[in-house]
């Protein structure tokens, strides 16, 4: 890292991190262990999960603070706003934060961290991870909340170039505000080994949440096609959730249980060691902002087919993946050509496919990237108390109103913590001290 490179301390929030397991969760520890390469100082922010609260320490010595706040709905603490104030106050102080980075729309930690943290004239950062509609009431509802959170945010980072269409206009944000910084893999956890796969049989690999927007009722169509034409054709399918059952009838109905392999919710470090076993993975996702879970897959070499949508066709080259439209036959087509490619062996060599992946996506690039947005939010001016209730005021004639009055009730409950607290009274945290060769692993 360049010597003149200025260092900052970051706190990253979410309802999203471990031990439970996905594409946010993952994303935030690989940034933060690449920030922390780097020689930035990184501190998490999750609520609690069951036993687990209080500071805990990962193995690249990030401290994690579980706060107190218990899980209401889908993993995100109740929607409480100044409750959380105090609590998320002493942590910004006592670690003595620079920048407030929250993480995914849906995470009310990370909203009410990121309102605090402006609150407390503090730069905020949000990335935004999923795509959303506009019609139903769940939208409109996500797409308003998001409309308060990012009036004031100081700069959005987007995963691809269609989520950030869909945030700019889910936010009603200017587009210059904004930037795309993809996920990435980690090549080391996702290493190909074909040995693993059966020489005797095609095995096609679906690793993903069993709900109706990962498209699983398209996978519940798609096997009978494929499996009666497919003799040798074989599917193992990971993960868990409420379509599962759907996909357990087709393959009662069919006597398919010697072809359609159901291994339930994996942990993280399982899946690199399912992939290695399959050809071809299938993504059947209905939308999707990236979808990490095909660099993975073709990290470890398999063939991807995948649906055309959202940020998908962004995340591999033509040549590494076929695409199709959400539906049975279109994705039924791509793939047998998919299978027809493998039989014939026109497919990529999995060690070159490896390799093509590694400097595609890198974490460090993503936290070079990531480096560069904290540059140039820590250099942009905090907004006075005027500018900020302008902002908020120009989110709707009524909900503008109500968003001015709300920030306004947060400058008084700071007033008062500060009164009862101030905040030269909390103790600094002292910082780790990490050998180099933990920060390298």
């Amino acid at each position: 890292m360049a010597s003149d490179v200025k260092l900052f301390n970051i706190c990253m929030v979410s309802d999203f991190f471990y031990p439970n397991m996905g594409g946010v969760e993952s994303h935030i520890y690989q940034l933060s262990s690449c920030l922390v390469e780097r020689g930035h100082k990184v501190v998490i922010v999750t609520h609690m999960y069951g036993d687990r609260q209080g500071i805990r320490y990962l193995a690249n010595g990030i401290k994690v603070y579980y706060l107190p706040f218990p899980p209401f709905y889908n993993q995100c603490v109740l929607p409480t706003l100044f409750p959380s104030f105090p609590l998320l106050r002493n942590v910004f102080l006592r670690e003595n934060i620079d920048i407030v980075h929250g993480h995914s729309a849906f995470s009310t930690l990370g909203h009410e961290a990121m309102f605090h943290g402006r609150t407390m004239g503090l730069k905020t950062v949000f990335t935004d991870h999923s795509l959303f509609g506009f019609a139903d009431a769940s939208s409109i509802l996500t797409n308003k909340v998001l409309n308060f959170s990012l009036a004031d945010c100081t700069h959005t980072i987007c995963v691809s170039h269609t989520c950030k269409e869909n945030t700019v206009l889910r936010a009603n944000m200017e587009p210059s505000q904004v930037s795309v910084i993809p996920n990435a893999v980690d090549p080391t956890a996702f290493q190909p080994d074909p040995s693993k796969r059966n020489p005797d049989k095609i095995t096609v690999v679906v690793i993903s949440r069993l709900v109706y927007r990962k498209g699983m009722d398209l996978l519940a169509g798609i096997i009978p096609l494929i499996t009666e034409k497919y003799p040798q054709v074989e599917f193992i399918i990971g993960g868990d959730g409420p379509k599962r059952i759907i996909l357990e009838e087709v393959r009662e109905q069919l006597q398919l249980h010697d072809r359609v392999q159901m291994l339930g919710s994996l942990e993280h470090s399982k899946i690199r060691d399912v992939l290695v076993t399959g050809d071809i993975m299938l993504n059947t996702s209905l939308t999707e902002a990236f979808c990490i879970a095909i660099v993975e897959a073709a990290c470890c070499g398999l063939q991807v087919v995948s649906t055309k949508v959202g940020g998908i066709p962004e995340v591999l080259p033509p040549g590494l993946i076929y695409l199709a439209e959400p539906n049975v036959q279109a994705l039924s087509r791509e793939l047998e050509k998919a299978i027809e490619d493998r039989v014939n062996n026109r497919n990529l060599d999995p060690y070159e496919l490896h390799e093509k992946i590694k400097t595609l996506y890198s974490w460090r690039d993503v936290a070079e990237r990531t480096e560069k947005v904290y540059e140039t939010v820590m250099s942009s001016p905090v907004p006075d108390t005027a500018t900020r209730l302008s902002r908020y005021n120009q989110c709707g004639p009524v909900s503008g109103k109500l968003f001015m009055l709300t920030a306004v009730l947060n400058m008084i409950v700071l007033w008062v913590l500060q009164c009862i607290w101030p905040d030269q009274n909390i103790e600094k945290a002292e910082t780790l001290k990490i050998p180099s060769i933990l920060k390298k692993r």
